[in-house]
């Protein structure tokens, strides 16, 4: 029987091993094509795919099995499901591979998109242009259909022309910055603030006018320091939650 095959994935060795391997586990699960078969490869083979023990690998899964995603059955092997609730809490750790996991698994519209002039509160991210590429996607539980959050992106021009469309209600923009257009991502830094819902976000997501929502903006910057795309996004306050965990060392 063919076995699912994951994305690989760089571990950074000052972060847990079994977190960064669920994660990106988690992001491949999510964004899998309907046709991708739902048998994983065994313990063994994932760890070799990861380069990571066995130990690491059992702790991994078994996250994934926690949050529903996976079920394992003895002599027979572990199982993508293909029905799991896919609205669970956004997680912050410091890897590129987390931030693509908490924008994946739900169904993606692209409201629209085009260019625009670097809106004035984004300017600083923005300093030698003035326009940017744009682009509005909401996103809505794969099961129940219920909106979730929408989210726009401000992207520099030069990367824009090499987003293909169709790569952006499949997989978040992260992931197609770094993985189809070849950006050197170095690092995210994400800001969580609380809000009240304006009309166009309480129409979108369904929610009364001015009710709590998590307004989050994450800067994607390249190895010399570069941003390369802004985005901002709003999330239903009533379903998703923030984990911040800070590596000590």
């Amino acid at each position: 029987m063919t076995s699912f095959a994951p994305d690989s994935i760089v571990l950074n060795r000052k972060l847990p091993l079994w977190y960064q391997v669920s994660q990106s586990l988690r992001a491949s699960i999510l964004g899998r094509s309907p046709q991708d078969p739902l048998r994983l490869p065994t313990e063994e083979q994932l760890a070799g795919h990861y380069g990571v023990s066995v130990l690491t690998m059992r702790q991994a899964l078994k996250e994934l099995e926690d949050e529903g995603l996976i079920t394992r059955h003895r002599r027979r092997g572990t199982f993508i499901e293909p029905h799991a609730r896919r609205g669970s809490p956004v997680r912050l750790l410091g890897s590129v591979d987390a931030i693509v996991a908490q924008q994946s698994g739900m169904t993606t519209e692209l409201l629209d998109h085009g260019s625009a002039p670097v809106p004035s509160e984004l300017a600083e991210f923005f300093p030698d242009v003035r326009q940017v590429a744009t682009y509005h996607r909401l996103r809505s539980d794969e099961k129940t259909g219920e909106p979730t959050n929408h989210a726009r992106n401000y992207v520099r021009p030069e990367l824009a022309a090499r987003v293909d469309l169709d790569d952006l209600v499949r997989w978040p923009m992260t992931k197609v910055l770094r993985d189809v257009v070849g950006a050197d991502i170095s690092r995210i830094t994400d800001t969580v603030e609380a809000r009240l819902a304006d009309p166009e976000t309480a129409k979108l997501l369904q929610v009364p006018l001015l009710s709590p929502i998590l307004h989050y903006t994450g800067v994607t910057y390249d190895a010399a320091g570069r941003p390369l795309d802004v985005a901002v996004i709003h999330y239903r306050g009533d379903r998703f939650s923030f984990t911040v965990t800070l590596d000590a060392t």
